[in-house]
């Protein structure tokens, strides 16, 4: 039977994913199912029993994203992105080898190590957008045995850089190890993994997908049944799941992605090329500008740019931090993905990889108009000279 979802496009899906059936008098949207357990008796089967292990509150959105991701399975909805990324990383056997970004997400990172802490797993981490390093870190490492698992951010968080992933997933493939995709950054809309081979794609939720700035939620999904199987079991065992009124917020949040995904991107293309000629501004990271480094990758295997941009002021730390005070209309704030514009030092944070620079500040560009959005950046730019 074909899917109902086939040969839509993404900004239609996000639309028309994890409605109810159609039929009269049926409601257009999910009913919210407050309840921690569920009528069962004799052997269980596939039915919701009890919350922790499943319920109808998580299957619309589940369904949803796995349509826009092109994922054969539903995804796995969970409490917070960072336990989407546990689960993903639990995949690495103890003693395991485990390649990542040197850029990723500051708290994949401190995760990562905590592996090697506990449980003996090797982690190597690379410059993710040089293909010959990553493939040479996967297949023997320094000499040891092949990576269980290749985590892969693209862009990467903060520094932005773009891997080129139907070369790492192949050579990742053929010296056996599994791939994964964090796609938070990119969304669906942006990038698609699964279209190259990637066997386990994870969202922070709380970010682009839900996009107000409202719940925390992560997201898993796997292409393999058996790899999703043992996802299932770590939310299951570890109770890492999602409340159904934040779900359902996330689901009607998905309905506006594609208008904000757009609105944000073009916006961030037109602010990174203002800075870029700025007096002010040292350096300006968006794959979107030709002159930066992922620029050729991301117009070839990407639908878009994404809306961070990665900028470094004229003065260093100080001068970035004073930025930051001088704003007005964005909001200095961690997080990113919501309509507000956000911006942050990165360096603030301690556990922030050191290669990243100390005066790099992480913009999030929302969907305010762009002259209000750049007024205030000039202005502050200005003041703080």
């Amino acid at each position: 039977m074909t899917s109902p979802h086939a040969h839509r496009a993404p900004s239609t899906l996000v639309v028309t994913a994890g409605r109810p059936d159609r039929g009269q008098g049926a409601p257009l949207n999910p009913p919210l199912v407050l309840s921690s357990t569920f009528v069962s008796q004799g052997v269980p089967g596939d039915e919701p029993m009890y919350g922790r292990a499943d319920t109808p509150a998580w299957h619309a959105f589940e369904g949803a994203l796995a349509a826009l991701e092109a994922c054969p399975s539903p995804a796995l909805v969970l409490g917070s992105g960072m336990g989407a990324i546990a689960a993903a990383l639990s995949l690495v056997p103890p003693g395991g080898r485990l390649v990542l970004p040197r850029h990723s997400y500051q708290v994949t990172l401190g995760y990562a190590a905590d592996l090697a802490r506990r449980s003996g797993v090797q982690v190597e981490l690379v410059d993710v957008a040089d293909t010959d390093e990553v493939l040479s870190a996967v297949r023997d490492g320094d000499g040891t045995r092949p990576a269980d698992l290749l985590w892969v951010e693209s862009p990467t968080n903060p520094m932005l850089e773009v891997a080129d992933l139907p070369a790492l997933v192949v050579g990742a493939h053929e010296a056996g190890a599994l791939v994964a995709v964090d796609n938070t950054f990119a969304t669906p809309l942006v990038q698609r993994p699964f279209e190259h081979g990637a066997d386990v794609v994870v969202h922070s939720v709380t970010k682009y997908l839900a996009g107000h700035s409202d719940v925390v939620l992560g997201a898993v999904l796997a292409a393999d049944p058996a790899v999703r199987a043992r996802l299932h079991e770590y939310r299951t065992v570890h109770g890492a799941i999602a409340g159904p009124f934040e779900v359902w917020l996330a689901l009607r949040g998905l309905r506006t992605l594609a208008l904000r995904v757009e609105r944000a991107q073009a916006n961030a293309l037109e602010l990174a090329r203002r800075l870029a000629a700025h007096p002010r501004v040292l350096a300006v990271r968006h794959p979107g500008l030709p002159d930066d480094p992922g620029h050729a990758r991301a117009t070839k295997l990407m639908d878009g740019y994404g809306s961070i941009i990665g900028m470094r002021p004229v003065g260093g730390p100080d001068a970035a931090d004073a930025l930051v005070d001088a704003l007005r209309l964005w909001v200095p704030a961690t997080s990113l993905g919501g309509v507000e514009s956000t911006l942050e030092r990165r360096r603030r944070f301690t556990t922030e990889s050191v290669t990243v620079p100390e005066d790099l500040l992480r913009l999030s560009v929302g969907i305010e108009d762009v002259e209000d959005l750049w007024r205030d950046l000039e202005d502050a730019l200005d003041r703080t000279a």
